[in-house]
């Protein structure tokens, strides 16, 4: 699938201001099954949900984004440090919604909408997993198995593809 914008910037290195700051994207040109690929590729090369979601989101949209990003995801799989709380498919679109539509000093009201865009996610990550925990998404399956990882790259896949979806409509 390639979507654009909705006639929004769709020039290869267009810069987005909101507010007094400015978020640089340099492809709205999207293509969202090649995005898809990457992120399952990456997570099958030794990436996990999270990071693997971010590395797809930051190279499908190329955006301006140092890999410390990638980094700071580094702690969500395995439910937050093998906590086996949230998903961290889920986490890691949690940081990217925040990226495209978060607030940068206190007070902006960017707050409001990433927090809907949020629960938008999540409760269609929800619907469409069944779950958020992950200790229960992948109940059953030990860690490193191949059938744990296989579900894993379903959520990530689809974690993927629903994040573009609504990145680009929001943009």
């Amino acid at each position: 699938m390639k979507y654009v914008t909705n006639g929004f910037c769709p020039v290869r290195g267009c810069v987005i201001f909101k507010g007094n700051e400015k978020r640089i994207i340099m492809n709205t040109n999207v293509d969202v099954d090649a995005m898809r690929k990457d992120a399952v590729e990456i997570f099958q090369k030794g990436f996990a949900c999270s990071e693997s979601v971010i590395y797809a989101i930051k190279k499908g949209f190329d955006l301006d984004l140092s890999d410390d990003a990638i980094a700071m995801s580094s702690g969500f799989p395995w439910g937050l440090g093998d906590g086996g709380c949230i998903c961290g498919a889920l986490a890691g679109a949690t940081m990217c919604i925040g990226y495209f539509f978060g607030r940068r000093t206190p007070g902006d009201e960017a707050f409001l909408k990433c927090q809907r865009l949020t629960k938008e996610f999540h409760d269609a990550f929800k619907e469409h997993c069944g779950a958020t925990c992950c200790r229960v998404l992948t109940r059953g399956k030990e860690k490193n198995s191949p059938e744990r990882k296989a579900q894993c790259i379903s959520f990530v896949d689809f974690t993927v593809e629903k994040l573009a979806e609504i990145i680009l409509r929001e943009l």
